[in-house]
């Protein structure tokens, strides 16, 4: 019985990256993962890593629910204080 994966495709950060003028390379080096893989995370080919995610979400200040298209309000929940 083999497992079946699907690819999630999550545009969101494409659009987030484009809107503020960011190139792959910087959200990746953000990241500290190489270009290639950040482009894969965008088209949908590698899925990102949940402390990817949360990194994005900081990074963008919008909410992890915003990011993986659960709601379309991206304003990011109160966080805790580091």
């Amino acid at each position: 019985m083999s497992m079946r994966t699907e690819i999630l495709k999550y545009g969101r950060i494409r659009d987030l990256r484009t809107d503020r003028g960011l190139t792959q390379e910087a959200v990746a080096d953000y990241l500290h993962v190489k270009q290639n893989t950040y482009s894969q995370y965008e088209v949908g080919t590698t899925r990102f890593p949940l402390d990817v995610v949360v990194k994005l979400a900081e990074y963008f200040d919008v909410s992890v629910d915003y990011l993986v298209e659960l709601t379309d309000d991206p304003k990011p929940y109160p966080r805790k204080k580091k």
